[in-house]
């Protein structure tokens, strides 16, 4: 089994989204099941309706799961596997750190609390005595396998007493993600590369609590900021400025993929070539214009009448005029695309220069019969004006597009003729 394991602390990021689809694609291609695991053990730090968006944003970009579980709710089990620990001597209870989880999480233990006789567990608790649960430091090497990276070994000094159980009852975060993927035998975990180390102390754990299969990791290289910029982009900006969920699958899966048979691809396409261990280790500069080039193909690739919808319509003439633009390379993403479909369709400026011709063009358009070719069109525009075809454009691009410049009119045209009525008002 494998599963995505995102917290609802934050928003999700590109690194994990990126882990997500992989984990996805290499479960199904292995015909195992794929679990999402929402990691909301810090309550203090935990957003209110973040597990619900993440959810939506993974069904968005059509990552389906086998199973569904917040971590809090196997609450009961991990305080039974840490004390399954204490009775076996391989954890020790602390007095010495502060009480709250925040303080708790990575601070070491201070005293020699580890020479506690256990047996003072129940006092504590009868007391009301603030303590956590450690589990004891190794005393070897604690080694694992990365994909990328081979055998990596951690030295016994560089892992401390990790706490397992808090003072309130719940479990450490390296201690519930160790177990759950112990319960649900993860065979491969999939994770950005800044993960990796808490590696170490996850397979320690797993190995203390008498688990004997291995896990596989394959921690990813990390996706660097574009050039110029300071951070990655947000989902939330990508989906803002126009971007599909099909075109950052396809840019996120080509990214780093020296194997991929061609630029272009969908997600189901991916599951069927998609190699987990060709991908680079090395990080990856995040590079808009290759996105942007994958979110104009996967546009113009969209049914026409679909591609209408992200404008308001339902009309397959509306998606060929928005692949008009796309061709023209005059936009890429759905919000270029909705400035100068918006542009068409609101009403005109006849206060500019041009306004006068735009008016008398106006006018003849409104009594016009319906006219089917551009040809005829233009041939009855220049009869009834009496104005020849050079001296009559400028102003028409600007009735009919709402800008002076842009695709050629023939090219529009056949896709906005049933709207004229509307365009020219």
């Amino acid at each position: 089994m494998l599963r995505f394991a995102p917290s609802p602390t934050h928003d999700l990021t590109i690194d994990e989204l990126r882990a997500a689809i992989i984990s996805f694609v290499v479960a199904r291609q292995r015909q195992e099941p794929f679990l999402v695991r929402i990691d909301d053990l810090d309550k203090a730090h935990v957003i209110e309706g973040k597990d619900t968006e993440i959810m939506q944003i993974l069904e968005k970009f059509s990552i389906t799961h086998d199973q569904l579980f917040h971590l809090s709710e196997h609450a009961n089990i991990h305080l039974t596997l840490a004390l399954q620990l204490l009775k076996e001597k391989k954890a020790f209870i602390c007095t010495c750190t502060a009480s709250t989880r925040e303080e708790t999480e990575n601070t070491p233990c201070r005293a020699g609390c580890a020479t506690v006789e256990t047996e003072t567990y129940t006092n504590l608790k009868e007391n009301g005595t603030p303590f956590v649960i450690r589990l004891k430091a190794p005393q070897s090497d604690v080694t694992f396998h990365d994909i990328y990276r081979g055998n990596i070994t951690a030295k016994p000094e560089t892992l401390t007493d990790t706490v397992i159980l808090h003072a309130d009852a719940t479990p450490g975060c390296d201690f519930a993600s160790a177990a759950e993927d112990m319960l649900n035998n993860i065979s491969l975990v999939i994770r950005p590369e800044n993960r990796l180390e808490r590696t170490p102390v996850q397979e320690y754990i797993k190995q203390e609590l008498g688990y004997s299969e291995e896990t596989r990791y394959a921690h990813l290289s990390t996706l660097l900021p574009p050039t110029g910029e300071a951070h990655l982009p947000s989902l939330k900006m990508l989906f803002e400025e126009g971007y599909i969920p099909d075109a950052i699958i396809n840019y996120l899966l080509l990214t780093g993929n020296p194997k991929a048979p061609k630029a272009v691809f969908t997600l189901p396409e991916a599951i069927a070539w998609f190699e987990l261990e060709a991908l680079s280790s090395k990080p990856e500069q995040f590079d808009m214009e290759t996105l942007r080039y994958l979110n104009r193909e996967h546009l113009l690739h969209m049914d026409d009448k679909r591609l209408s919808t992200l404008f308001g319509f339902a009309d397959a003439a509306i998606g060929k005029l928005a692949k008009v633009y796309l061709e023209a390379e005059k936009a890429s993403t759905v919000s270029e695309l909705e400035t100068y479909i918006r542009a068409i369709f609101t009403p005109k400026n006849f206060e500019c220069e041009a306004g006068e011709a735009m008016r008398s063009l106006s006018e003849i358009i409104w009594n016009a019969p319906m006219i089917d070719t551009y040809e005829a069109f233009i041939a009855h525009l220049c009869r009834e004006s009496g104005t020849d075809k050079e001296t009559l454009i400028p102003a028409l691009r600007l009735l009919l597009t709402g800008t002076d410049r842009g695709p050629e009119l023939e090219t529009l045209y056949p896709h906005i003729k049933s709207y004229l009525l509307e365009v020219i008002s």
